[in-house]
């Protein structure tokens, strides 16, 4: 078979062009416009108004500005829209999203090393270290990694420790801090496999690395302190409080008071290799050394999306993971199947199962948010409510309005209480997980 492309072949394309229909106009339309404006569906707005049967009250958006951190947003989020709740406190309090940054970064460091030496005696092109030194570390994470890092380090409010010009633009370091990792691969690779240094000397160089990198990571947001107070003021009162000399660990469970054994993770992954009612890890995939491990149970769509509507009507916020740019209107706040119609516009079949777009690169879990309500007739959600991390200039003041179809095609993720689980599923989740490779799209970091 000739795969190449010959003057026949050209001379037949352009006639079926020019005699396709509407060709001039289309070129001029789309090439004046771009591919997405020529192809938004301006009946997208009407299905997906903002209004919907149970909506929580969650506040202002927050602003990951220029940072891939829409996990830690994300959960922190759920966290205070709970304290504002409890506590009183005002639309604009957040938890400190820079404090979580700083140990994530320092952590995903360590794990690094951890798998760098793990992996000594495997060639460097060898899949999984080539995986590894593509991106050491990045902004992204899960729900789990998350849990670990406050499991260790507690929580603090964003007044304790606030945005710096790096957490809040973040390229700068993590091209600094993968180049510094990838180095330091080199070293301890060597130390293993022509040193032969014994362990002792790999702890030593492995712990002096570390050092550098607190100092790297300190330099660029500051080191996190011990101790601080909370102050604030209630919402409805305006009376004033201050909390003196607490550590991140002791606000976490007097302000939050959550036990995070308690929020798992439901996956929706529909492709042949995972089983329903099956829990998952990924190999090579977390960041605290030692820490809470990445555990997923996988379950059809209906029972993952009725999971999070029995957590709305009970007033909690759901944190999701999914494939955000996918037929998503970033300015009008929309993730709708119906918001752009690119095969109609260039007259292609691109239907894909939910599935097929795993399985073959086209879909992945790359961006994490927050369900605050859902629209219910007759039972059934037809649209969901979503605040997003991007602030208060996009959608509807930062919140998007998502379609139940799109959901369907595109959420990966949700985070649920476990006592909205019945015990079945209980017992589901309580299964050996079977070990997915660390390329696997349920390893991609949100």
């Amino acid at each position: 078979m000739n795969f190449s492309i010959n003057k026949e072949d050209i001379a037949s394309f352009h006639k079926n062009y020019r005699h396709h229909p509407n060709s001039s106009v289309l070129e001029n339309t789309v090439t004046k416009n771009g591919v997405r404006n020529a192809s938004f569906n301006w009946h997208s707005i009407a299905d997906n108004t903002p209004h919907f049967s149970i909506d929580l009250k969650t506040g202002d958006v927050a602003d990951q500005k220029q940072s891939g951190r829409c996990w830690m947003f994300a959960a922190l989020n759920t966290m205070r829209h709970d304290m504002q709740q409890k506590f009183n406190l005002p639309d604009n309090f957040e938890l400190s999203q820079a404090y979580q940054f700083f140990w994530d970064k320092f952590e995903k460091s360590n794990y690094f090393y951890q798998n760098v030496i793990k992996t000594a005696k495997k060639p460097t092109d060898s899949r999984k270290v080539s995986w590894l030194m593509n991106e050491p570390q990045n902004d992204g994470g899960q729900w789990d990694m998350l849990c670990a890092l406050i499991s260790k380090y507690g929580v603090m409010p964003k007044a304790a420790m606030p945005e710096s010009f790096n957490s809040s633009n973040s390229r700068g370091i993590d091209e600094v801090l993968n180049n510094k990792l990838r180095h330091d691969a080199v070293i301890l690779r060597k130390m293993i496999n022509e040193d032969h240094a014994n362990e002792e000397a790999i702890d030593e160089t492995r712990r002096k690395m570390l050092n550098e990198n607190y100092r790297m990571l300190a330099y660029t947001f500051g080191e996190p302190v011990s101790h601080f107070d909370f102050e604030y003021r209630t919402k409805k009162d305006n009376e004033f409080h201050r909390d003196t000399n607490l550590t991140p660990q002791e606000f976490f469970k007097k302000y939050v008071g959550w036990n995070l054994d308690d929020y798992i993770s439901i996956i929706q992954a529909p492709t042949a290799d995972k089983k329903y009612h099956q829990t998952y890890t990924i190999d090579m995939l977390g960041n605290v050394v030692g820490g809470r491990e990445i555990k997923h149970l996988n379950l059809p769509m209906d029972e993952f999306k009725q999971l999070a509507i029995e957590q709305l009507k009970n007033g909690e916020s759901v944190w999701f993971g999914s494939d955000v740019i996918k037929y998503s209107e970033t300015k009008l706040g929309i993730m709708a199947l119906n918001t752009y119609d690119y095969d109609k516009l260039f007259d292609v079949d691109l239907e894909m199962t939910k599935a097929e777009a795993l399985d073959y690169g086209e879909s992945m879990m790359d961006h994490a948010m927050v369900i605050t309500g859902v629209d219910l007739v007759n039972g059934k959600p037809t649209k969901w409510k979503v605040e997003n991390s991007w602030g208060n200039k996009v959608g509807h003041k930062g919140y998007f309005v998502m379609s139940d179809d799109w959901m369907d095609k595109y959420c990966y993720q949700v985070v649920i209480n476990k006592k909205y689980l019945s015990e079945d599923l209980k017992r589901d989740y309580a299964k050996t997980p079977v070990v997915l490779k660390p390329w696997d799209p349920m390893g991609t970091l949100a």
